[in-house]
């Protein structure tokens, strides 16, 4: 039998095992990841397995490579939404916050561990950063989801504080070692770090955008790999010019994730594999090189070093952060309780073994012990902690089943699922009342188990996962008609078309849009126009009404089908203007 046949024989028993245990994540109340590094310590030289590996080299090698896809990934599923909405306060935790908590944690581990400042500085800046994947696949685990705001924090920060954490640790090693100096060397190295990392993650991403779609590859399985090999270019061409491999990755998978690209959907299915593949080979390579007995050696101060970075240095890092941003104290708490620790740390310990450190393997263990005490603490109180703190809304449903649109080609479509609860503006609704953008198609609705055949007199119910087709300029407009929001139009952006079919009344446009026009509301679109308009009413005609133009695109029969409506602000009412050149990119009916 060749040594590959037994690799492969024993890496694969690891990878079932590891999949098999994620089963009982729910139940013990941990992280799944951290299940994956208990069937590494198992199976190493001191549990029931008995292989010995001690490669710190390779393991390194692994875990950056999983980190690496990890990153990207999680790039790719970070909608500009989300940065939107938290990226101020996710930026200065990721940077300043892991900073803050880097220096306290280590002022008390040089203390406890008797060792020096600067050492006792690098190992907190080891256990410095956060892990998305731990946190996030708790929750849901556990049925937890955070508000928005909330959510997109903790997400954002524990994406993009790696490469602080990484950046603070090679500093400090190379300070240690004579390399480099305390003040301007750092900083410079800093500044190199992350300006090369942004630098390189933003071209390359902007280039694989293109690249891809334009491309034209016969195959689509070749798509994903495409992709995937972007993501490694990011990492490696950053890496290379002395910049943040980590921060590129990651940089080069938001740019991807949010634009339009070929094979999306089945890219993302690729990468999600990837992802999950990385997180239990580095998990469980990381398990296989741990020793049980030299954790319960340093399980005193390691304890006491877990119990100062979670009670005292992540809140001291994340009060005076977060309250500038209008965080109130249930949200602040929480965020300060979510230091949930994953491979990262364990990765970035085995750097001072491999820099030749004297104290590295009591770095290395004590960081171990404090990845496992923060799993098993935090993993299990925090869903506990975000129910009683009220945080907590229920999680959306997954649909029974899925619907996309698979091309080779740039297709101006996408089809998008919308669960309904009983909030959402279109529950208890026939379709035909629905007043959606023109163009838009109801292609499916799932309930439960069962299809249910889209027809103009369907009722739409509580719990029904609705599949539209729509042209990406309308997803505005049929958001707010599967979303609980009842804002105003004052949120809708200016200067954007929507159209919609002459069919749909007035009342309709406020009940599901919240747009007010101030007119007869059970008149429609077609009624308004050809009455306002007259002898004037021809396709390209225009009315303002209110702070809104409508534009005639489409006569048939004498009725109107088809109708643009834009905001516009600084129009006075009741007056025809000339309408603006009518687009067929995006921003109207064709």
């Amino acid at each position: 039998m060749f040594q590959i046949d037994r690799l492969l024989l024993g890496g694969a028993v690891l990878l079932l095992l590891a999949i098999v245990s994620s089963k009982f994540s729910a139940r013990v109340g941990l992280p799944v990841l951290v299940l994956f590094l208990v069937v590494g310590m198992l199976a190493g030289s001191e549990g029931i397995g008995g292989i010995a590996f001690e490669n710190y080299a390779l393991a390194h090698g692994i875990g950056t490579v999983a980190l690496a896809t990890i990153l990207f990934d999680g790039g790719l599923r970070t909608p500009l939404r989300a940065i939107r909405v938290a990226w101020k306060p996710s930026i200065l935790l990721a940077t300043v916050g892991v900073l803050i908590t880097s220096l306290v944690t280590g002022i008390a581990a040089a203390r406890i561990l008797d060792i020096s400042l600067l050492e006792g500085i690098l190992l907190g800046s080891i256990v410095g950063s956060t892990d998305a994947a731990a946190v996030f696949s708790l929750l849901r685990s556990a049925g937890v989801n955070l508000k928005e705001r909330l959510s997109a924090t903790l997400e954002l920060e524990s994406g993009s504080n790696d490469p602080m954490a990484v950046f603070l640790t090679v500093g400090l090693l190379e300070v240690l070692l004579g390399g480099m100096d305390l003040g301007p060397g750092l900083a410079g190295f800093f500044v190199l770090q992350m300006g090369v990392g942004a630098a390189v993650g933003l071209g390359v991403g902007w280039a694989a955008v293109r690249l891809i779609n334009r491309i034209n590859l016969e195959a689509a399985g070749l798509y994903p790999v495409l992709t995937a090999s972007c993501g490694m270019l990011a990492y490696g061409a950053a890496a290379t010019l002395s910049g943040s491999g980590f921060l590129s990755v990651y940089l080069a998978g938001i740019v991807l994730g949010n634009s339009r690209v070929v094979f999306q959907r089945g890219t993302l299915f690729f990468h999600d594999g990837l992802a999950w593949a990385g997180q239990i080979t580095m998990f469980v390579v990381l398990g296989l090189l741990s020793f049980p007995s030299a954790l319960v050696n340093i399980a005193g101060p390691g304890l006491t070093i877990a119990i100062v970075l979670t009670l005292i240095a992540r809140p001291l890092a994340v009060v005076p952060l977060l309250l500038p941003f209008g965080f109130n104290v249930r949200e602040i708490a929480l965020v300060s309780w979510v230091g949930l620790k994953g491979a990262v740390p364990i990765i970035l310990a085995t750097f001072p073994l491999l820099f030749g450190l004297p104290d590295g393997d009591i770095l290395f263990n004590v960081v171990f012990f404090v990845v496992l005490v923060s799993a098993i603490t935090q993993g299990w109180s925090l869903p506990l902690l975000a129910r009683n703190l009220g945080l907590a809304e229920e999680i959306v449903s997954v649909p029974p089943v899925t619907l996309e649109i698979t091309s080779l080609r740039d297709v101006d479509a996408d089809i998008v699922e919308y669960t309904v609860t009983e909030e959402t503006r279109a529950a208890g609704k026939r379709l035909n009342q629905l007043a959606l953008p023109d163009g838009v198609v109801v292609a499916m609705i799932a309930r439960e188990n069962a299809l249910i055949p889209p027809r103009g007199s369907t009722q739409i119910a509580p719990g029904d996962h609705i599949f539209l087709v729509l042209r990406p300029a309308t997803r505005l407009l049929v958001d707010r008609v599967f979303s609980r929001d009842r804002t105003t139009h004052a949120e809708l952006p200016p200067l954007v078309e929507f159209p919609l079919t002459g069919s749909a009344t007035v009342d309709e446009l406020w009940q599901f849009y919240g747009i007010q026009l101030g007119i007869g509301g059970s008149q429609t679109l077609d009624q308004v126009l050809r009455e306002r308009l007259g002898a004037d009413l021809r396709p390209g005609s225009t009315l303002v009404v209110e702070n809104f133009a409508l534009y005639v695109r489409e006569i048939v029969d004498g009725r109107i089908t088809t109708v643009g409506l834009a905001i516009s602000e600084s129009l006075s009412p009741d007056r025809v203007i000339q309408p603006t050149p009518f687009e067929e990119d995006g921003s109207g009916s064709e």
